[in-house]
């Protein structure tokens, strides 16, 4: 299967195309989409973060688990919902973190695609979903490919700066070479956190060590 994926990332991930378990992947999809099962992002969507971020433009890495499950909110992105699509509520606390850690007004738009532009690579671990199933696609093979889009970070890229927010965030750390990359870890930002994210300052800490390491600082304003 030829897959539309930004031409860096193609390359560089070219082995993992052919591989039995994405042949498998692609054979699922197409499957539920012939059952009727309305899938999460649109098709020309699933690899929106690639789109927007190319492998040697990453500098920041936000790690989400799934896409959103819902009409109209899935897009692509980790934690980011189209224009005029309520923000989440793990999306607000980002937002509300934000403007404690930096000071600034936050505009509320729940569109994350001006982060991808400048080097934030959003990340779901899973990336597709059954409409209404959450998780629906956890075991069909997309782990496996996403573990190996974080090594490929970890690999060829330098002093990235990777955000992991929660367990199962967490739980991908050993795939970074933290001695080349810098990890920082907090709660996840979902109100069954109970605000234990709040008070991480992983943005103004990302800006810090992108400037240690010569790079642009991400304007996180929105």
């Amino acid at each position: 299967m030829e897959v539309k994926i930004e031409q860096s990332w193609k390359e560089a991930l070219r082995s993992e195309f052919s591989k039995p378990y994405f042949e498998e992947l692609v054979a699922t999809l197409h499957r539920e989409k012939q059952e009727g099962r309305v899938i999460f992002p649109p098709g020309g969507r699933i690899f929106r973060a690639f789109e927007l971020t190319p492998l040697d433009q990453v500098k920041v890495v936000i790690l989400g688990q799934d896409p959103y499950h819902g009409y109209g909110q899935a897009m692509g992105l980790s934690f980011s919902v189209p224009e005029g699509v309520p923000a989440p509520p793990s999306l607000v606390n980002i937002f509300k973190e934000i403007e404690s850690d930096l000071g600034i007004h936050m505009s509320g738009s729940p569109d994350l695609e001006p982060w991808a532009r400048q080097g934030v690579l959003l990340l779901n671990a899973i990336l597709t979903v059954r409409s209404g199933e959450p998780a629906s696609h956890s075991r069909i093979g997309w782990q496996e490919f996403t573990d190996a889009v974080i090594r490929t970070v970890s690999d060829r890229c330098d002093g990235v700066v990777f955000m992991l927010w929660g367990n199962f965030a967490r739980s991908k750390r050993d795939l970074i070479d933290t001695g080349r990359h810098h990890v920082l870890e907090a709660a996840h930002p979902s109100p069954l956190a109970r605000g234990a994210f709040f008070g991480c300052r992983h943005f103004s800490t990302a800006n810090r060590l992108l400037i240690q390491e010569n790079k642009e600082p991400i304007n996180w304003q929105l």
